[in-house]
């Protein structure tokens, strides 16, 4: 494997991981905010914990059914496309975005929203209050998402096929590096992946230290 192979296939998977993560945000964040915000939708919390745990190839299976040409969403073409691994992974990390960041707001609306409403605040200065203090938890709710979909391996095996120059990721390749033998792409491959994982973590540090008072 070439040096030009290699940083091909990391900055796809940067892509197509940080895009699906940002997809991912624009419907889990909205809804752990009025979960936070509402005490009856509360429960809710507890099924999408649940759902943090599903297995890959689970969420893959269901996936590939429902875009392969028999299913429902065929007409779209979009299996073994970066935009399928995209939807995939956005689907994969929506459990985990919506708990943690459910989380995080409710903490802030219990301890800044419902102090600024004893002070005087109206309820919409309340709630961009608590929205504002859980920021830098939100963030780090974004980077647990971007790392869960950067090394997940399932969902776009699955529905994107590892085609070469088009669909792979680091984590497919290093499953087919592995099947042929041929360990030291694996092992050039895997080094790429924790070195991302570890920046990644650095990042989140760095996060949760610049929101501490």
């Amino acid at each position: 494997m070439t040096g030009n192979e290699l940083a091909e296939i990391a900055l796809r998977s940067l892509y197509v991981s940080g895009t699906a993560t940002l997809l991912a945000a624009l419907w889990s964040l909205p809804l752990a905010y009025v979960m936070a915000t509402g005490r009856k939708l509360q429960a809710v919390a507890a099924v999408t914990e649940a759902l943090v745990g599903v297995p890959t190839v689970l969420v893959g299976l269901l996936l590939y059914f429902l875009l392969s040409r028999q299913g429902p969403l065929g007409f779209l073409n979009l299996l073994y496309t970066p935009t399928a691994i995209i939807v995939g992974e956005a689907v994969l990390v929506t459990p985990l975005l919506v708990s943690v960041a459910y989380r995080v707001l409710r903490g802030a609306v219990e301890t800044y929203g419902e102090l600024a409403l004893s002070l005087g605040a109206s309820e919409a200065q309340a709630m961009a209050l608590a929205v504002r203090e859980a920021a830098p938890g939100l963030v780090a709710a974004l980077v647990m998402g971007f790392s869960r979909a950067v090394g997940e391996l399932g969902v776009a095996l699955m529905i994107g096929g590892n085609i070469r120059g088009y669909t792979r990721t680091l984590t497919t390749a290093i499953a087919l590096e592995v099947s042929k033998g041929e360990f030291e792409n694996a092992v050039s491959l895997g080094a790429v992946l924790v070195a991302i994982m570890v920046v990644v973590s650095l990042g989140l540090r760095l996060v949760r230290r610049l929101g501490q008072p």
